[in-house]
């Protein structure tokens, strides 16, 4: 339940900053401003989606478990970004997707997104599990 809460609540400010980011790059920068704000606004949002899939899945998991796979996912999604960064730089021309572009909207989606999240996380109460026994009560 609090990852959905973590997800509505990062994933609604962060599609706001995709619009707006789009709007202001297109206005500077046209079309290749465009392509660029867009294919950075897919990208963080699915990025960081990946995460709350995770969480979602990895609910009721063991700690150690659930650790491993936000590990896993982790390494795997920087190894994708690094192959996408790669291809969009070596398959695309400038004059096509601005990088500039690309990079700013990326970087204020992703702030808002953490932002957002963080401010969410701080509010949501956890229940976590209590050890059965103390050091008191062993003596």
């Amino acid at each position: 339940m609090s990852e959905q809460k973590l997800g509505r609540s990062a994933i609604f400010p962060a599609t706001i900053a995709a619009a707006l980011s789009l709007v202001v790059v297109t206005v500077f920068n046209g079309r290749s401003g465009f392509l660029g704000g867009l294919l950075a606004s897919i990208t963080v949002i699915i990025f960081f989606s990946v995460q709350l899939l995770v969480a979602r899945i990895s609910r009721d998991l063991d700690p150690t478990l659930t650790m491993l796979l936000a590990m896993i996912s982790y390494f795997a999604k920087v190894i994708l970004m690094g192959v996408f960064l790669v291809l969009i730089g070596r398959f695309t021309d400038r004059s096509t997707v601005d990088r500039t572009s690309f990079a700013i909207s990326a970087l204020v989606i992703t702030m808002i997104w953490l932002a957002t999240e963080i401010r969410s996380f701080t509010k949501i109460r956890f229940q976590m599990p209590l050890p059965k026994g103390t050091s008191d009560e062993k003596e």
